[in-house]
């Protein structure tokens, strides 16, 4: 018997669909709103909106292109949250509204999860190559930073995580300081690219056991830009590549420093990536290149599964079906994070 999953994923500006027979990827579908770069940042209403607008096509050709009806789903899966809440309204009363007219049962995901499980996916012809329990998963995104032990798939633990902002937003606030548009963190890393990275070194926190900051390497940037801009107005433009290569590489510091703490505490040395900033390029190749030194087995998401997307929407909701986690029509979206599995 196979297992068919629609999912469903609204929890920012990226509306998404996909389809999953048991964990192999018949399709994924995704609407962006391009209407943010205009205002350097997503405008929660005009995102909802747009949800509104783009839910229906989007399900409808991920259905068409998997070549399956919802007679053949057996669940629909969707984000309950962390996200925005307007965005998360959409699609979970889309999808209750979806359910009661095909009677099929829903499954709430935790959308940090969802990132996390994306190495599950399975594509045909590829090597799908996946972590084995435990291991260890450095979840980077916009709005999280966190080293997470997982210990299968519906059992997951925080060993760390940002006291503040998160690393993103840090890649985030170098790109707005330096004019380099939105979104800003694949800019500064193409930028990273031709730079030197031992140019210039900005303040690193010292933060006790696991946790992360970024607040202070941000405030940093801010004051080193000011300084040296009243000293010479051209020096921004003149050391653009420099200044995103350096900064780029101190965040990539901090962030390692604290999971190769982790691989040692546990002795795991499974070592995965999942999140948004996955898809930095020096962040790939440090982590791969440290697990060439350590001994680590390291798993580096697919480009298109770093992004928020419903194929890691479905695999979670293949692994809670198994387990006969369902959600009740009664159920409401919620914007902030709670514990995984909760």
């Amino acid at each position: 018997m196979t297992l068919t999953i629609l999912g469903i994923e609204s929890s920012c500006d990226d509306t998404s669909a996909a389809v999953l027979r048991d964990t192999f990827l018949l399709s994924n579908v995704m609407a962006s709103q391009e209407v943010h770069r205009r205002y350097g940042g997503v405008i929660p209403e005009l995102a909802s909106r747009a949800h509104q607008q783009n839910i229906l096509p989007v399900v409808s050709e991920a259905l068409k292109m998997a070549g399956v009806t919802m007679a053949d789903v057996d669940a629909i899966a969707f984000t309950r949250g962390p996200g925005l809440l307007g965005s998360l309204l959409v699609g979970t009363s889309f999808t209750k509204g979806l359910a009661l007219a095909t009677d099929k049962p829903i499954i709430e995901v935790n959308h940090l999860q969802g990132h996390i499980l994306s190495h599950f996916v399975q594509v045909e012809g590829r090597d799908n190559r996946c972590p084995s329990f435990p291991f260890l998963c450095l979840l980077v995104s916009g709005g999280h930073t966190q080293i997470v032990r997982v210990d299968d798939p519906l059992h997951f633990e925080i060993l760390g995580h940002t006291i503040d902002d998160a690393v993103g937003e840090a890649f985030d606030k170098c790109a707005k300081l330096m004019g380099l548009g939105y979104p800003g963190g694949p800019v500064v890393d193409r930028l990273a690219r031709e730079g030197d990275e031992t140019r210039f070194r900005f303040a690193k926190p010292n933060i006790p056991g696991l946790d992360y900051s970024f607040s202070g390497i941000k405030t940093s940037l801010l004051y080193f830009l000011r300084d040296r801009i009243a000293e010479d107005p051209d020096f921004l433009e003149k050391n653009k590549a420099d200044l995103c290569a350096s900064f780029q590489k101190d965040l990539i510091d901090i962030l390692l420093k604290k999971l190769i703490l982790a691989t040692k505490e546990t002795g795991i040395r499974q070592v995965a990536i999942a999140g948004g900033v996955s898809a930095n390029s020096g962040l790939r190749n440090r982590i791969e290149a440290e697990g060439r030194k350590r001994g680590w087995t390291t798993f580096l998401p697919e480009l298109r599964f770093t992004t928020d997307n419903a194929a890691m929407i479905a695999i979670t909701g293949h692994y809670k079906y198994l387990a006969g986690q369902f959600a009740t029509l009664d159920i409401a979206p919620r914007s902030r994070a709670a514990e995984y599995g909760d």
